[in-house]
């Protein structure tokens, strides 16, 4: 049987790129709608970045996470930007626009 954070990085690996996803929802898709700051935990030691997009993950509010969760200040930014994702003028993801819809 997989564990939590396995299934957590698995789900996390269907996001598209262009799209986000609220760690709520990732925690709901995972098996626990509970597991949200399980979620944050298993994103901050994710084994393989290449491979697990933890970049594409935001709040429910399309806030991006700290400045040093992906190797520097607006990185998290930077790469969604390069993925075709717009932001508001206050700095957060448009989720109206967004949001992945959890099976594309």
């Amino acid at each position: 049987m997989a564990s939590t954070f396995e299934m957590i990085y698995q789900v996390v690996k269907k996001i598209p790129s262009g799209k986000v996803a609220t760690y709520g929802q990732i925690a709901l898709l995972a098996g626990n709608p509970r597991w949200v700051r399980v979620v944050g935990y298993a994103l901050h030691v994710n084994p393989n970045p290449n491979e697990i997009p933890c970049f594409r993950v935001v709040n429910r509010e399309g806030k991006l996470s700290s400045a040093f969760a992906f190797g520097g200040e607006n990185q998290q930014r930077f790469l969604l930007e390069a993925e075709g994702v717009e932001f508001l003028p206050d700095g957060r993801v448009d989720l109206q626009r967004y949001l992945w819809n959890g099976i594309d």
